[in-house]
């Protein structure tokens, strides 16, 4: 379930500041860092963001 756009557009990554790419229809929906230097993904979990960066997955 894809998050409301106004949502999206105030959140931000929490480690970088950067906007932030929804993949909520996936399979494992998460929230994407666009920022190059940083690339986070954080869990979206019964809907909500987990824009915590100690759970947030690294780039491979």
């Amino acid at each position: 379930m894809p998050l409301e756009a106004g949502l999206l557009e105030i959140l931000a990554c929490p480690a970088c500041h950067a906007p932030l790419n929804d993949r909520t229809a996936d399979e494992n929906p998460e929230l994407v860092c666009t920022g190059t230097d940083c690339g986070l993904a954080y869990p979206v979990r019964d809907g909500i963001p987990v824009l915590l960066t100690d759970e947030a997955r690294r780039p491979a």
